[in-house]
């Protein structure tokens, strides 16, 4: 339960700073948004954040795959076969997922 209460509140947390930006941007001549000092700041502390989250997840979520795919091909050893390909598979994917936060984040920071 409080697992869930954190990472909830984490969402919350970065979802409102991915906000700022739309609330407070002014518009300029040509209808594009003028940001202030603040927002800048504030987009760039939410790319921070991005980044760190995206790596922490991604770190737990290899770790746990690994330790499982050792685990089975160690209770098993004839199933290595088996085993490796779809692990390296997964953990290529979850990879990705951080990749992916990585490159919104700096598109995010370039945007400034």
């Amino acid at each position: 339960m409080r697992r869930k209460f954190t990472i909830v509140s984490l969402l919350l947390f970065v979802s409102c700073l991915a906000i700022v930006p739309m609330v407070f941007g002014q518009e300029g001549g040509h209808g594009e948004v003028v940001l202030d000092s603040t927002v800048k700041s504030a987009i760039a502390i939410a790319c921070g954040f991005a980044i760190g989250i995206a790596a922490a997840g991604g770190g737990l979520g290899q770790g746990r795959a690994i330790a499982s795919g050792l685990e089975g091909i160690a209770r098993n050893p004839g199933a290595y076969g088996q085993i490796f390909t779809p692990l390296i598979v997964g953990l290529a994917l979850i990879e990705s997922l951080v990749i992916y936060a990585f490159v919104i984040s700096i598109m995010l920071y370039m945007k400034l």
